[in-house]
């Protein structure tokens, strides 16, 4: 095949948690009527976006201060997701070709006592928390009784995750990260949550502070995915930032884990240069973690700025039979009272191939991963419907 009728390279970036708009089932979820770009731009009246203007990002949806483009760079559009659920890992998944027909488990009231009880066994001391919590809040309200008992704090949100947050100076990361893979190791059955995470924190008493070192225990995907097929066919499949984390470390030839998105950008680049036939998937997680998950308009807005600025970087070093695509898990309004998950569309730029195309709105996130598997000649995936004829330019 000529490189215009094959994938080469595709680097495949997930703008964490940036949703264009309530997913019709969106109620259901408690999201009626969330929008996390278009409410963002609203707040942080407007939004300079040059380059993913030029990509066709207005063409999507309005963006205050992101206009409609008359000729797009990319083709553009908008992605549902058919997964129950809203969280990162059924969006990552879906995106890969696995859709889940069943949520991840959740505890708004926290986890039952026979969980916490056979986890404080397991480790040998007891716990406090276990209940739902930002984790800025839940170590501002914890974090001395965490470091004069040495007790682990436990707690949730409205995703599926148990998560572990212990001081730098109460338990060793080692111990941390010990502690949460016999977390990952008794949640099964009825409670599989989709990740275990490791909050490591540090500082005083009023100036807590949540630490890089943050580590996810996921479970692992139920079916092969993309990754594991491309690895399978002897190409090359990297994993920027959490990506690792979040397919349990399967399908992947090498795995770069970031500590923000400036990291993430520089070693997407550094990605690019090793890879000469294969897909690099990057996750930014600062849209989420850092900003939606704190209702940080300010902060998000700049960090979309930031990735709109690096953009040209990435877009020179695509080569003939390159692709690159733009898109996310789910949303995170931060416009909400909520700062949790939201169920939205999510966007779809691809560049590449065939420019200015109206991709439309996909029924399924998989129909993205579904057309990198036509395109790599690997598929096909058992989810998803391909539009890879539609944007190659033979």
């Amino acid at each position: 095949m000529s490189p215009e009728s094959s994938i080469q390279r595709a680097v495949l970036i997930i703008l964490d948690g940036v949703g264009v708009g309530a997913l019709p089932d969106a109620t259901a979820y408690g999201d009626e009527g969330a929008n996390t770009l278009a409410h963002l731009a609203e707040a942080a009246e407007g939004l300079s976006l040059p380059n993913l203007e030029r990509l066709g990002l207005g063409n999507i949806l309005e963006v205050k201060g992101v206009g409609r483009c008359g000729h797009p760079q990319a083709s553009f559009g908008k992605m549902a997701e058919l997964s129950a659920g809203k969280d990162s890992t059924s969006g990552h998944w879906e995106i890969s070709g696995t859709i889940l027909a069943k949520p991840f488990p959740v505890y708004p009231r926290g986890f039952p006592q026979e969980v916490i009880e056979a986890f404080e066994k397991a480790i040998g001391r007891r716990t406090l928390g276990n209940y739902p919590a930002s984790g800025t809040e839940i170590i501002e309200q914890l974090g001395v009784k965490h470091l004069e008992t040495g007790f682990p704090i436990v707690y949730t949100s409205q995703d599926s995750v148990f998560q572990v947050a212990c001081h730098e100076q109460a338990a060793p990361l080692a111990t941390l990260y010990q502690w949460c893979e016999t977390a990952r190791k008794m949640l099964v059955g009825d409670h599989a949550v989709a990740r275990v995470i490791a909050r490591p924190f540090a500082g005083e008493a009023g100036q807590f502070v949540r630490t890089p070192e943050r580590r996810d225990y996921s479970v692992p995907p139920p079916e092969g995915t993309l990754l594991d097929v491309l690895k399978e066919a002897g190409r090359s499949a990297i994993g920027i930032g959490k990506i690792e984390d979040l397919f349990a470390g399967r399908g992947l030839t090498e795995a770069v884990h970031t500590r923000d998105n400036q990291e993430g950008m520089k070693e997407t680049l550094a990605a690019m240069s090793r890879v000469g036939h294969g897909l690099v998937f990057t996750n930014l997680v600062d849209f989420d973690t850092s900003w939606g998950h704190r209702n940080d308009v300010k902060g998000f807005a700049r960090g979309l700025e930031a990735f709109d600025a690096w953009l040209p970087s990435c877009l020179e070093k695509l080569g003939k039979g390159d692709l690159l695509l733009i898109t996310a898990d789910h949303g995170n309004d931060p416009t909400t009272p909520s700062t949790d998950h939201s169920r939205e569309h999510v966007p779809l730029l691809v560049c590449g191939r065939k420019a200015g195309l109206d991709l439309g709105t996909r029924s399924s996130f998989a129909d993205l991963g579904q057309t990198l598997a036509e395109g790599f000649g690997v598929g096909p995936l058992r989810k998803g419907t391909s539009f890879w004829k539609e944007i190659r330019n033979d």
